[in-house]
C-alpha cells in the first residue's frame, strides 16, 4: 500500500483548556513505513470569554450548548485561516479533535464540540471531526485515540506516556496495541492551583512546598478505577463524581496538592514498572512540571525520554492530523484492542467544502 503524501493541519483542544494546539504536518506512507514531518506549530490561547464558556459547557442548556458548538466551530475556522495566512502555508485537510464536553462511554455517548461544518464554512478546507462516535457506537470507550499514532509513528519506544489533563499510556503487548487512562493529572492539579489564584502550578512549586497528608494519600490510592482492567478511560464527569470531593478536606491547599502529586506519580510509576531499563516517551503539558517529573523519575526504573519541546507540546495535535490522514484514505484509525469495541474502525466525519455533505 502506498498513499499519496498530504499536508494536514491537526487541531487539539484539551481538558486543561490552555488553548487550541495547531500542528501542520506532511504525512506519507511507503514501503510499509508511516512518515511525518512537522512544518509549523502554534498554540492559540483562548480569550477569557470562550475559555469560560468551554470550562462551564457541561452546565449549559441544550440550546446554549448547540449555540456554543457552532460558535466554537466558527472560531476554529477563523483561527485556521489566520494561522495559514501568517505562516504562508496551505493545508489539504484539517483534522479537528474538538473540545470534549461529555464523555460517558458506559452510557454510550460522547460529545466534542467545534462543528465541522462551521470550520469548513470559515476556511474552505475539507475537515474531519467527531473521531470518537463510531467507536462508541461499536461498544468501545471512544478513547484513547492517540495510540494508533503512537504505534505507527513512535514505534521505537517501549511505551508512550501522555501527561495531560489525564495521564494515559500505550504500548504493544502480544502483538496488540494496549492503551488506557491511568489517573487524572493536570485537571486535578489545576483545580487546586486555582484555589491559590493560579492557572496552574508552575514547575510544581506549590506542591513542592507542601507536606503529605497520609490519610488522604491512602484514600486516593483505594479509588476503584485503578484496579479496573483495561480498556478504561476517564473524563471530566469522572473527576467531578469520583475524585474532586477528596480534595475538599480541611487542610492547607499546598499540603493537599503535595499529597496529590505523590499519589499521581505513584500511580504513573506503577504502570511504568513493566518497562524497567526500556525507553518510555513522555509528552503533554505535565512533562514541563519539573517537580512531577522528579517524582516520576525517582519512583520509576525505566528510561524517561523527553523529546524536543514541539513533540512534547504538540504530539496529540500531530497525531490527530495523522488520524485524519488515515480516515481520508479509509484506513482504520481506531483499535478495538485499545477501546474494547467489537471491531477496529475508521472514525471521523468528513465535510467537503465543495459538496457540503458528510461522508
Amino acid at each position: 500500500m502506498k498513499l499519496k503524501p498530504m499536508k494536514i493541519l491537526g487541531l487539539m483542544s484539551g481538558t486543561s483548556i490552555d488553548g487550541l494546539d495547531l500542528a501542520l504536518c506532511t504525512f506519507s506512507h511507503s514501503e510499509d513505513r508511516w512518515n511525518y514531518k512537522i512544518i509549523q506549530t502554534e498554540t492559540i490561547q483562548y480569550a477569557s470569554g470562550i475559555k469560560d464558556k468551554l470550562k462551564n459547557s457541561m452546565e449549559l442548556s441544550s440550546a446554549d450548548l448547540v449555540k456554543l458548538d457552532h460558535e466554537f466551530g466558527m472560531m476554529i475556522g477563523g483561527i485556521c485561516v489566520d494561522f495559514l495566512q501568517r505562516t504562508g502555508e496551505s493545508a489539504e485537510l484539517i483534522a479537528s479533535h474538538g473540545h470534549t464536553v461529555f464523555h460517558n462511554p458506559s452510557k454510550s455517548y460522547t460529545l466534542q464540540i467545534g462543528n465541522g461544518h462551521d470550520i469548513v464554512a470559515g476556511c474552505g478546507i475539507p475537515v474531519i471531526y467527531d473521531f470518537r462516535s463510531m467507536d462508541i457506537a461499536l461498544g468501545g470507550q471512544g478513547a484513547p485515540l492517540v495510540p494508533v499514532g503512537d504505534n505507527l509513528l513512535f514505534s521505537e519506544y517501549a511505551a508512550c506516556l501522555n501527561l495531560g489533563g489525564f495521564s494515559n499510556i500505550s504500548y504493544n503487548s502480544a502483538g496488540k496495541r494496549i492503551a488506557y487512562d491511568i489517573c487524572p493529572l493536570n485537571i486535578a492539579l489545576n483545580y487546586l492551583a486555582e484555589k491559590l489564584h493560579k492557572e496552574y502550578d508552575e514547575d510544581g512549586q506549590s506542591g513542592r512546598e507542601g507536606k503529605v497528608i497520609e490519610e488522604l494519600f491512602e484514600k486516593l490510592e483505594k479509588i476503584q478505577f485503578y484496579s479496573a482492567p483495561a480498556p478504561k478511560t476517564l473524563g471530566k464527569e469522572w473527576f467531578i463524581n469520583h475524585f474532586r470531593d477528596f480534595l475538599s478536606i480541611k487542610a492547607e491547599i499546598k499540603d493537599i496538592m503535595r499529597t496529590v502529586y505523590e499519589h499521581l506519580s505513584q500511580r504513573i510509576s506503577m504502570e511504568l514498572s513493566q518497562f524497567a531499563d526500556k525507553d518510555v516517551l513522555i509528552s503533554g503539558g505535565g512533562a514541563h512540571n519539573s517537580f512531577l517529573m522528579e517524582l516520576i523519575k525517582r519512583k520509576s526504573m525505566c528510561n524517561i525520554v523527553l523529546p524536543d519541546k514541539i513533540v512534547i507540546d504538540f504530539k496529540e495535535a500531530i497525531i490527530f492530523g495523522f488520524l485524519g490522514y488515515l480516515r481520508y484514505h479509509n484506513v482504520n484509525n481506531t483499535l478495538k484492542s485499545v477501546t474494547g469495541a467489537e471491531r477496529d474502525s475508521c472514525g471521523g466525519l468528513l465535510v467537503n467544502p465543495h459538496s457540503g455533505k458528510k461522508s
